[in-house]
C-alpha cells in the first residue's frame, strides 16, 4: 500500500511536470528558443490566479478564461518583438539559440524584479479544494486529482494537434528541419510565434494548477525551469511522448525519493537520473542516437 500510495503521488506530480514541460517543448524543440524566463511566466500565472481567486472570488479554473489569452498574447510579441530581430541576424540556428539564452536570462531577472517589487518576497499560498479523495485506496488532496486530470486533458489536446492537424504537422516539420520546412511552404517565422505563444498558453494553465495545492514566490521560477529542461531533453527535444514518459518518470523517483530517503534530495537524485540517461540516451529517452 505504501508502495501503491508513492506511485499514485508520484504519477500526478508527473503528469503536472508533463503540461509544464510540454509548453517548454513548443518554445524550445518547435521555435528553438530556449528560455530560461520559463518558469518566471508560470510563476506570474500563480500569482494571478492567487489573486483572481482571493480579491475576486473567481474560481482558478475558470480564471483560464482570461489569464490563457492574456500569457498567448504576450509571449506572441515577445516572439515577434524580441526573438525574431535575433533570427533575422542570426548566421544559423544554433547561433539563434545561443543569443535566445542571453536575452531570456534578461527577461527572467526582469519579470523576477517585477514580481518582487509588485507582490514582495513572500510565499503566497490559497484553500482549494483541499479535500481528500480515495483512488485505489490511496488517500489524494482533490486539488492534486484535478490539476492531473487537466493536466493530462490538455496534453491529450496538443498531442492531437501536432498530429492530426496541418499546423501541427507544419510545427513538427519545423522541428526536425527548418530549411528543408521552408522549401515545402512552411512560413517559418509565422509558425515559430505560433509554438512559442502556445507554448506561453499552456505554461500559464501549469502554472495556475499548481498554485492550487503548493505554495509559491516570486523566486521559485528557475526551479520549474530546470524540471522543464530536465524532462524535455530526458525526453528528446521535440518529441511530446517522450517529454510524457520523462514527466511521469520524474515525478515518481521524487515521490520515491521523499518518502524513502529525504525530500531535500529529491533535485539532486533528479539530476543524477537526468546525467545517466544523457550519457547512454544522448538525445533522450526516445530520440534517434
Amino acid at each position: 500500500m505504501i508502495l501503491l500510495d508513492v506511485i499514485l503521488g508520484g504519477l500526478v506530480l508527473g503528469g503536472m511536470y508533463a503540461l509544464i514541460a510540454i509548453g517548454f517543448n513548443l518554445q524550445y524543440g518547435i521555435a528553438r528558443v530556449l528560455n530560461l524566463a520559463y518558469g518566471e511566466f508560470l510563476v506570474a500565472a500563480c500569482f494571478a490566479a492567487y489573486w483572481m481567486f482571493t480579491l475576486w472570488r473567481i474560481d482558478p479554473i475558470l480564471g483560464l478564461v482570461f489569464s490563457v489569452p492574456v500569457t498567448f498574447a504576450a509571449n506572441w510579441l515577445i516572439y515577434r518583438v524580441l526573438m525574431e530581430p535575433l533570427a533575422r541576424r542570426a548566421a544559423n540556428r544554433d547561433h539563434f539559440e545561443g543569443e535566445t539564452i542571453l536575452s531570456t536570462f534578461g527577461l527572467l531577472f526582469l519579470i523576477k524584479g517585477s514580481m518582487i517589487l509588485a507582490f514582495t518576497g513572500d510565499i503566497r499560498s490559497y484553500d482549494y479544494l483541499s479535500i481528500p479523495v480515495t483512488i485505489f485506496g490511496v488517500n489524494l488532496s482533490a486539488n492534486r486529482v484535478l490539476a492531473f486530470v487537466i493536466s493530462c486533458v490538455f496534453a491529450a489536446a496538443i498531442y492531437l494537434w501536432l498530429t492530426r492537424s496541418r499546423t501541427g504537422n507544419a510545427m513538427r516539420a519545423l522541428a526536425v528541419d527548418p530549411v528543408a520546412a521552408s522549401i515545402v511552404g512552411v512560413d517559418v517565422r509565422k509558425v515559430s510565434a505560433l509554438a512559442f505563444a502556445t507554448g506561453g498558453a499552456l505554461v500559464a494553465i501549469a502554472g495556475t494548477l499548481v498554485s492550487t495545492f503548493l505554495t509559491f514566490d516570486p523566486t521559485v521560477g528557475v526551479e520549474f525551469t530546470v524540471k522543464a529542461l530536465i524532462v524535455v531533453i530526458m525526453g528528446g527535444v521535440g518529441n511530446m511522448l517522450g517529454v510524457l514518459a520523462a514527466a511521469l518518470l520524474l515525478g515518481v523517483t521524487e515521490a520515491m525519493t521523499a518518502r524513502f530517503l529525504d525530500s531535500g534530495l529529491k533535485l539532486a537524485v533528479a539530476y543524477l537520473m537526468f546525467l545517466a540517461i544523457l550519457l547512454v540516451r544522448p538525445r533522450g529517452l526516445f530520440g534517434s542516437n
